[in-house]
């Protein structure tokens, strides 16, 4: 357990809850701290679903800033691989995983919750890129996370602008995938994890694997990539328990054992 950072788990889901008051700033020991629990969410075979979760009043308000002030050229080259990598152990996490958004996820909080699978958020939240208003960019994959998911023209008017969309707009334009009340964004985020966690763990990491991988490549490799993953998918004793409940009970009954 980090001092910013902390790994909970309970019932199969594991949580990462930053927990850096009053604002979560993603400085560089809570990036280190950030990846050290994603490597362990990665390896624990009792977490099944994991949750990133800034607590109940917000997310993440973004960067360090004043950490960052003062940085010149070659300190930023020196910590923005660690930064990035960072960001990717969570989005390199080979379970589903679900950001829980209250208040403001905002530049490197809106790129971690973009490291996830899914979003849900409180309709109190407030997401953005405004690196553009400090004369920067985004630098924990904003640039490249946000268009793969809201398309390049809504991208770049979040990025250039700097300004700020409702639970409302991001559920419309797709950065957020469910909204509830703030009290509620933990519990159904927690609801939503678990139903995963009951699922085929290797069926699961191979359509992440398909859908992430295929989408930085052409439509012809993804197919190849897709082929392979389904296939391998026949040397599981989950696949055989799950067409065997199909047959005998319908959809959805099955009793996955995780191999």
């Amino acid at each position: 357990m980090g001092e910013f950072v902390r790994l909970e788990v309970t019932d199969s889901i594991g949580t990462i809850r930053l927990d850096r008051p009053p604002m979560n700033p993603l400085s560089t020991a809570v990036q280190g701290e950030l990846a050290v629990a994603a490597d362990e969410a990665t390896r624990r075979s009792d977490i099944k679903a994991v949750i990133v979760y800034g607590g109940p009043k917000l997310f993440a308000a973004g960067a360090d800033v004043k950490e960052m002030a003062d940085w010149s050229y070659t300190d930023v080259v020196d910590h923005a691989t660690s930064l990035q990598s960072a960001f990717n152990a969570v989005a390199a996490i080979p379970k589903p995983t679900i950001a829980a958004i209250t208040g403001y996820a905002l530049g490197g909080g809106c790129e971690l919750a973009l490291c996830c699978d899914l979003r849900v958020a409180g309709d109190n939240a407030k997401l953005g890129q405004p690196e553009i208003l400090l004369g920067i960019i985004p630098g924990a994959g904003g640039t490249q996370r946000l268009p793969r998911l809201i398309g390049p023209s809504r991208a770049k008017d979040l990025i250039f602008t700097g300004r700020f969309v409702d639970a409302d707009e991001a559920l419309r334009i797709g950065l957020v995938d469910r909204v509830v009340a703030p009290d509620d964004v933990y519990t159904a985020a927690f609801a939503l994890a678990k139903q995963f966690a009951n699922g085929a763990p290797y069926a699961l990491r191979a359509a992440k694997v398909a859908i992430d991988t295929g989408l930085d490549s052409d439509l012809e490799s993804g197919m190849a990539l897709e082929r392979e993953l389904f296939s391998g998918l026949f040397a599981t004793h989950d696949r055989f328990i799950g067409m065997q409940s199909f047959i005998a009970d319908g959809p959805g009954k099955a009793q996955f054992e995780g191999r």
